[in-house]
């Protein structure tokens, strides 16, 4: 069992919520923020909290450093959670976007791991959660840099999972579908910062993704709170036999399913008309 765990992006959705369940469960949680009010605010909340930020290789040095001091270097779980999504056509985007969505969606990630291995090494174990998504294997219009991050971090995890074969460092992939988080909110303010709705060929469809992005609350019926996330995580990280990845929601496990059965171009159909 994993005791000791560092996790990413703390500040709201799947990783507040796993920070505070796994603190409730007895681990020692070093939780990360990128921003230092996330910091202090988990700290008032009862959590020990650094700040780390995925883009910049000094903060996660440092970070690296200040969890494993604070876990007096038995550190024995990484939850790489921390990321977000650069809406907009590919077309659009200029290739400093999607330069900044790989910097801190899979760079980062890969900073982060593999300064890591050599304690986990060391000490003879170690658990590692990768949190993908749907759009790690399932394509979307208009999600083309996070598809982009969540495709490479797939096959990312995949190699090292073959190159720690014969480690006791276990690696797996979780991928939630629609999770209500600050997800959204986030991704309006990408989509603002990069794209020109008004001279786009795609401005029409812009509006519906304006809309989209701006709701408080997604009107998916499949949604499900962070919450969902919780066992297949623990079980990531406690199970002997660890699965090399958990589909979570129910759109995720219809998407796997359809990805293996559907020929290519039936399955483009069906993608072009998700939202």
């Amino acid at each position: 069992m994993a005791h000791s765990i560092l996790i990413t992006g703390c500040s709201s959705g799947i990783g507040y919520m796993a920070a505070h369940a796994l603190h409730k469960r007895g681990y020692q949680v070093i939780a990360s923020c990128r921003k230092e009010e996330d910091v202090q605010r988990l700290i008032g909340e009862g959590l020990t909290c650094i700040q780390l930020d995925l883009a910049d290789d000094e903060s996660i040095k440092l970070g690296v450093e200040q969890a494993l001091k604070l876990s007096n270097q038995k550190l024995s779980a990484l939850f790489n959670n921390g990321a977000y999504g650069q809406p907009g056509a590919l077309e659009d985007l200029p290739t400093q976007a999607l330069r900044q969505q790989l910097e801190t969606n899979l760079f980062g990630w890969h900073t982060l791991t593999t300064t890591l291995l050599p304690h986990f090494r060391q000490q003879g174990f170690g658990r590692i959660v990768q949190n993908s998504s749907i759009l790690g294997f399932a394509a979307m219009k208009y999600r083309g840099a996070y598809n982009t991050s969540k495709f490479a971090l797939e096959g990312w995890t995949d190699t090292i999972r073959l190159e720690l074969r014969n480690t006791n460092i276990k690696i797996s992939i979780i991928e939630p579908g629609p999770i209500e988080t600050q997800f959204r909110a986030n991704g309006l303010r990408a989509f603002k910062q990069w794209i020109n709705i008004e001279a786009s060929v795609h401005h029409s469809e812009y509006e519906t993704q304006l809309a989209r992005l701006s709701k408080e609350t997604s009107n998916n019926r499949f949604v499900l709170p962070p919450e969902a996330c919780l066992e297949p995580l623990i079980h990531a990280l406690e199970s002997t036999k660890p699965k090399l990845r958990y589909r979570i929601t129910t759109p995720t496990k219809i998407a796997a399913v359809l990805k293996r059965i559907l020929p290519g171009s039936m399955l483009d159909k069906l993608l072009h008309k998700a939202a």
